[in-house]
């Protein structure tokens, strides 16, 4: 029988320590808070940006060019990527470093909350961080889909060479081998099992329930019982049969 050991009582000074320590994680609740406002102002900035894409609709219709729509709108879809990564920080963040969200039941309740942990938050983050490289990425090919010709007009303004795209790319793919690398360093962490499935031992299963002895030689001789009686029943049969004869 594996002996517990019993734990040693903390002083006052060590426990007043722990708890410092342990309130300690509350000093991460205002930089959350910060990251709110940091949303609400994403909020302004798309507001500003589709006030623009508007406008310029507005101004060059019915000649809209569609490279211009579609770098407005991938905009449009960098702030909103940003802004579900700036959730995910503040959501996930908070309940995994700071204190629990009792949302157990609500019916809003994020469908990534009810199994969060810092790997989880960890590849999710990742994987946000990848999109947002990738609209990045696309936006920098649609500038760039005539570079090294003349006389060619620049959409955004900015100024693009070879050299920079092929560090984009560069740059892009190493966020895919980390993400990739995380989510493998949290498969093995887990045993090689996907998040919500548990590792069971065999010893943890309880075994079945076994029946008594009596009742087994009771079911064993319950087919010969029926025999008999069928086989009796038939002989008062014919011998009621015989008398009425």
């Amino acid at each position: 029988m594996k002996e517990t050991r019993e734990s040693r009582p903390q002083s006052a000074w060590m426990s007043g320590v722990g708890s410092l320590i342990f309130f300690s994680r509350w000093l991460q609740a205002p930089l959350y808070l910060g990251l709110i406002i940091a949303q609400l102002i994403y909020v302004v900035v798309f507001m500003v940006e589709l006030w623009h894409l508007g406008e310029h609709v507005i101004s060059h219709w019915p000649a809209v060019d569609e490279s211009i729509i579609m770098l407005y709108v991938l905009g449009l879809i960098d702030v909103v990527m940003i802004a579900n990564l700036l959730i995910m920080v503040i959501i996930g963040g908070y309940e995994t470093f700071v204190s629990r969200i009792n949302l157990d039941g609500h019916p809003d309740q994020p469908e990534w909350l009810s199994h969060v942990n810092a790997n989880v938050l960890k590849v999710k983050l990742a994987m946000a961080i990848i999109g947002i490289s990738s609209i990045h990425l696309l936006k920098t090919f649609i500038e760039v889909a005539d570079l090294g010709s003349t006389n060619v007009e620049n959409i955004t303004g900015n100024t693009y060479t070879q050299e920079g795209v092929l560090w984009q790319v560069v740059i892009h793919m190493v966020f895919i081998v980390s993400a990739i690398a995380l989510a493998w360093i949290d498969r093995m962490s887990l045993g090689g099992k996907p998040h919500g499935e548990a590792s069971v031992s065999p010893a943890s299963v309880p075994a079945p329930h076994s029946a008594p002895p009596e009742l087994v030689a009771v079911g064993a001789a319950a087919p010969r019982d029926r025999e008999a009686q069928a086989a009796h029943y038939e002989a008062l049969a014919r011998e009621l049969r015989a008398h009425q004869q």
